[in-house]
């Protein structure tokens, strides 16, 4: 059954909320130095939750911390796996939510210390690499949640197993970003199947469209060109603390409770995407074999 809620694009992260007692649950979200990050953050402790912001700028997570009444500041460059591992390794006691928030997109070709291409590097492996390890942390809390987003912009690509890291094929920065997007709802969707007897239930979501610093290298002019040829050419933009919605409703809600491997926007479970749109969610990003085999590849990858 499809699950639907009250809330809807227009909600905002205080809003889905509210009344929830988190108190006594400690969460993690990455990026939590800008953007949705710090809507999530922020409603999440509001709810009681303690709460720990990672990323890469200390300096500025602190200052947020500050103004959400965040717990505190970790360190995290997700695409440099010693980073990832001194986090993990550091964590101690039970982690009730993890929000895999941090991302990249549409970036030039870059490359991570082990060769990946940087958008996967960040946005998949990293993550996958901080859940995985974060796991009997996650396992102590007897009822966690983690919660991947990704983005409609999975549309742009499949997994593209034969070539995940643009070793052959031309590089192109959209096809890169939805591919990673796409491993993010895959990992969901695998990692739910593999965790979930422990009591650990991990959602995939699209936030909506916002205007964040997660669009730095990508200009107006393309933005738009992009939106034209998706259909949506003028997108009605979120604000940061509707975007953060979706997470903070997969985080905290208990009309989760039970839920996972799914992929959600607007606060509700998508339907199947539909040609020629930019909403719902692609087969491929649900497809359980598809899931499985990134898997092995993410577990291969990340044990080098």
């Amino acid at each position: 059954m499809t699950v639907t809620t009250p809330f809807g694009k227009a909600s905002t992260a205080a809003e889905v909320l509210a009344g929830v007692d988190l108190g006594g649950k400690r969460a993690l979200v990455t990026g939590g130095a800008s953007g949705i990050g710090v809507e999530t953050a922020r409603a999440l402790a509001a709810a009681g939750a303690e709460v720990t912001l990672a990323a890469r700028d200390v300096t500025a997570a602190a200052r947020v911390a500050a103004e959400v009444k965040a717990h505190g500041v970790v360190p995290l460059d997700l695409a440099d796996q010693g980073s990832v591992r001194e986090l993990t390794g550091a964590w101690e006691g039970p982690l009730h939510i993890l929000v895999n928030n941090a991302g990249v997109m549409a970036r030039p070709l870059g490359r991570s210390p082990e060769g990946w291409e940087l958008q996967f590097a960040t946005n998949h492996l990293g993550h996958f690499a901080l859940a995985t390890g974060l796991l009997p942390a996650l396992r102590a809390a007897h009822g966690a949640r983690v919660v991947s987003v990704s983005s409609a912009g999975h549309l742009f690509s499949p997994v593209v197993f034969d070539d995940i890291h643009f070793e052959r094929r031309e590089y192109e920065p959209w096809s890169a970003y939805g591919q990673s997007k796409t491993a993010n709802i895959l990992f969901a969707v695998e990692a739910n199947r593999r965790w979930s007897g422990d009591g650990v239930l991990v959602n995939a979501l699209h936030p909506g469209s916002i205007q964040t610093n997660l669009q730095r290298y990508v200009d107006a002019a393309e933005l738009q060109r992009l939106r034209a040829a998706t259909g949506n050419p003028n997108p009605e933009l979120k604000t940061v603390e509707q975007g953060a919605a979706t997470s903070a409703l997969l985080a905290g809600s208990p009309l989760l409770d039970g839920v996972g491997g799914r992929y959600f926007e607007n606060c509700n479970e998508a339907g199947p995407n539909q040609p020629g749109t930019r909403t719902g969610v692609a087969a491929y990003a649900l497809d359980p074999d598809a899931a499985a085999r990134l898997w092995t590849i993410s577990e291969q990858e990340v044990s080098r």
